[in-house]
């Protein structure tokens, strides 16, 4: 029989996560984690051959998770595993757009940016595993929960479109966010950053940092995100262990992804309509499977069925964003301030 963890366990999920492995791939993370800080412990500019050594490593190592996964557990858990992967990968290029344009709108300095993507990773991994825990609650408790998640999926997906249609998809106005209006009512801020320093005395008293700004900023965009990402990947597995993994190896790259892809950003014009798709083929996995339980007569999406359109939704919006900037960059799009 298959040893559960202990949230496997509270929520009557199948899993194929034990103790030891949980225990093993959480301190795996942190580790990752500790590495990535002392890395970016000395502020500097990060070269594109350093952002591709590290792309290319974070890259590996969960493809090479989930072979292993394959070759111990089965086709099935392989095959959700790397659906659920590149989900969350998908997913987190929209993180990356995102950062992208706050960096810009606090005007970060690029010694900076690397330090203030790792705290936006490090929120996002505790965020996250909040959320998953939530699900698997959910889950257990809620006969509604399948149907709960597709409907945020497909209203998520709506927004995202509608975004997209409207042409002003999205703004930064550093003055509207409601985190930084909260913290300058707190504290005061200086105009000038201070190294990765988040407060300074300014007189009797400390001040927050432009670094500390928006090192917040971006964790408020991880609550929007880990909303969205998380019923995403349960629509491709209830093993609550799969989705914590596939979260934890999407999110590790981040730092050195933004760095490789950030001329690339501004390029994929049509990814907003890709995570659309996305998005609402998983609501509607979702709902099939929750109607499926009432009513046998209903059909279900497979597994590799679904990794299947998810390639091909990457694929078609990838080449028609390169097609429609070709021959120059497009203005950068804008972010929506209620994301924040």
């Amino acid at each position: 029989m298959t040893e559960l963890s202990p949230l496997a366990a509270a929520s009557d999920l199948t899993s194929v996560g034990t103790p030891t492995l949980w225990a093993l791939t959480i301190a795996g993370v942190l580790l990752l984690l500790v590495l990535d800080f002392l890395v970016t412990r000395k502020p500097h500019e990060v070269s594109m051959r350093e952002a591709i050594g590290w792309s290319t490593f974070y890259i590996a190592l969960p493809l090479a998770f989930g072979g292993w996964l394959w070759a111990r557990y089965g086709s099935q858990q392989g095959v959700e595993y790397l659906t659920g992967y590149l989900v969350e990968k998908s997913l987190s290029v929209d993180n990356l757009f995102v950062f992208m344009l706050l960096l810009a709108a606090f005007a970060v300095p690029a010694v900076l940016a690397q330090r203030v993507l790792l705290y936006g990773i490090a929120g996002a991994l505790v965020l996250r595993a909040v959320f998953i825990a939530l699900g698997a609650a959910a889950l257990q408790t809620l006969d509604f929960a399948f149907l709960l998640f597709a409907i945020i999926l497909i209203a998520t997906a709506v927004k995202l479109l509608r975004d997209a249609l409207s042409g002003h998809e999205q703004e930064v106005d550093i003055n509207k966010m409601r985190s930084v209006k909260l913290l300058r009512k707190v504290m005061p801020v200086v105009d000038e950053y201070h190294g990765t320093r988040l407060t300074v005395r300014q007189g009797a008293r400390r001040a927050l940092t432009p670094f500390a700004l928006v090192v917040v900023a971006v964790l408020a965009t991880d609550v929007v995100f880990a909303v969205d990402s998380v019923p995403a990947v349960y629509g491709i597995t209830e093993d609550p262990y799969l989705v914590f993994a596939t979260n934890a190896f999407a999110l590790l790259g981040l730092r050195a992804l933004y760095f490789v892809l950030h001329a690339a950003l501004s390029r994929l014009v049509h990814l907003s309509y890709g995570l659309a798709i996305i998005l609402a083929f998983i609501g509607l996995k979702l709902g099939l499977h929750w109607a499926h339980g009432i009513w046998e007569s209903v059909p279900q999406i497979p597994t590799l069925a679904s990794l299947g359109v998810i390639i091909g939704v990457l694929v078609v919006v990838t080449l028609t964003s390169l097609r429609a900037t070709r021959g120059g960059t497009p203005a950068e799009r804008e972010v929506v301030t209620d994301r924040h």
